[in-house]
């Protein structure tokens, strides 16, 4: 529940009430210092670890050499709360030269910004005012190429866990003045910076506004997994339908292109992601290095990347499919049916080797960088070498499952990767059961999923540009044209 109490005159007693709302006896990183400044005092209230020791130092060595805070004169009750908020404007604007520095009368906000890292302090002859320093830092790492978004060539910096530091990065740029970063803070312990990020000549505002409304009404305690708690608070999922709702980026150039097109981004605290939003599903098959090259090449390498992804989906139900009706094999195609099924059904074979490569990654994300590729390499030779010999798996289902689980790579998003895998599954299995009409039935269930998807996306349906169908958008899809002339 909401502190309401305030500040009041009593400077005594103003100490005691921030003493005992930020428990600075119990606190050992909570940093309470009094100075003396001629006859009055100054209270200052900080966080050892996200206060730049050097500034904080020079400046209380300078506020020891003044010799007062500012005049003292008594006056009636009404004149003496307008005379503290006159002498605490005064001294904020002769004796606080710092950046960015505030007045302000509300505990709340005070105690809000003590938590983020901001100093605060109170004055004897400030009355129910206090003055707000910002001279943060956070502890950061450096900018650095994200692992999971690597290009060939271009920029090499990504986002990173501190907000101002990845609002900079796109800033850096971005050199217009419509470039808005709009800032929000969401959850009533975690008190998260949210900054809404929008080209106001480029975006739909209308479309920013409905999107601001949404996250000032999220009601919750903290996000504590920054952008995926963000994500579900916004969208209601449905936990049957596995594509993503919302397409993320940790490369600042990828993100400020986005905003160059219109799009809006939500950056998060602690979260080295951009969320870009409004988001289709043709927006994943997109990536930097398709920009990074002469169209032809960029062109052939989207080419690729589509082919390629489409095939995780229909490779191995298509070949089971063939497999279960040999009929349908012309001639030049009969080296695909394998002359030995093993010693279980290929379905169960399949079914085992998508369990095995997952069980594989996800062993290989806890493994020592310095072992991780030794045994994985190994691991996997030995795994699929011994199934083979002892007839547990026929080679011909290690082969396109290998290729399978190589080619989810060929896109960044890990979500839309095990979307695929599912719907790989599914359809693997109606195949199984039904022939012909269970894989008919599974890819237009695939379809339904992908249309019936709920995404943040205002007017923008989750398979625009095809619906409403956009040539222009489409056309730039599948083909990138030269941007600049």
């Amino acid at each position: 529940m909401e502190d309401k109490r305030q500040l009041g005159a009593d400077y005594k007693e103003n100490i005691r009430l921030i003493d005992e709302i930020l428990h600075t006896s119990e606190n050992f990183d909570l940093i309470k210092k009094t100075l003396t400044v001629g006859k009055d005092e100054l209270t200052l209230y900080y966080i050892d670890g996200f206060v730049k020791d050097a500034v904080m130092s020079k400046y209380m060595i300078y506020l020891l050499s003044l010799k007062g805070l500012g005049d003292s004169a008594d006056g009636t009750d009404s004149e003496k709360g307008m005379s503290t908020r006159r002498r605490a404007e005064k001294f904020l604007s002769a004796h606080a030269p710092y950046v960015e520095a505030e007045l302000s009368d509300d505990l709340s906000e005070m105690i809000k910004f003590v938590a983020s890292g901001a100093t605060l302090m109170l004055g004897s002859t400030f009355g129910g005012n206090a003055i707000i320093i910002d001279a943060r830092t956070y502890p950061a790492r450096q900018t650095a190429e994200p692992e999971g978004d690597k290009v060939m060539r271009g920029a090499r910096d990504g986002f990173v866990e501190t907000l101002i530091f990845n609002t900079a990065l796109i800033r850096r740029r971005i050199r217009n003045p419509e470039l808005i970063m709009s800032y929000l803070s969401i959850g009533s312990s975690s008190k998260t910076d949210i900054v809404v990020c929008y080209m106001k000549d480029r975006a739909d505002l209308k479309y920013v506004e409905d999107l601001k409304k949404k996250l000032g009404a999220i009601k919750t305690e903290s996000l504590t997994l920054g952008n995926e708690s963000l994500a579900e608070a916004l969208i209601k999922k449905k936990w049957y339908n596995p594509f993503p709702k919302i397409r993320y980026t940790e490369r600042p150039d990828s993100a400020a292109a986005q905003l160059l097109e219109g799009s809006v981004l939500i950056l998060c605290d602690n979260s080295p992601q951009a969320m870009v939003l409004p988001t289709s599903i043709f927006d994943f098959m997109q990536e930097t290095n398709d920009f990074y090259f002469p169209p032809l090449t960029g062109n052939y390498i989207r080419v690729v990347r589509h082919l390629v992804f489409l095939l995780t989906l229909y490779l191995v139900p298509l070949w089971y499919l063939l497999v279960m009706h040999q009929q349908f094999v012309p001639h030049w195609l009969e080296f695909i049916i394998p002359m030995e099924r093993g010693r279980i059904p290929i379905i169960a074979q399949i079914l085992i080797t998508e369990f095995v490569i997952d069980g594989l990654r996800m062993a290989s994300l806890n493994t020592p960088n310095m072992l991780s590729n030794s045994l994985s390499v190994v691991g996997g030779l030995i795994l699929g070498d011994f199934a083979v010999n002892i007839g547990w798996l026929i080679p011909e289902v290690i082969l396109y499952m290998a290729f399978v689980a190589i080619a989810n790579f060929t896109q960044r998003s890990y979500e839309l990767g095990y979307a695929f895998k599912f719907m790989r599954i599914m359809l693997t299995i109606l195949t199984a059961i039904f022939g012909l009409w269970g894989f008919i039935g599974g890819t237009i269930l695939t379809v339904v999923l992908v249309a019936t998807n709920k995404t943040v996306n205002g007017k923008r349906n989750y398979l625009y540009p095809l619906i409403p169908f956009n040539y222009k958008a489409f056309k730039s899809l599948f083909f990138r044209v030269k941007k600049y002339d």
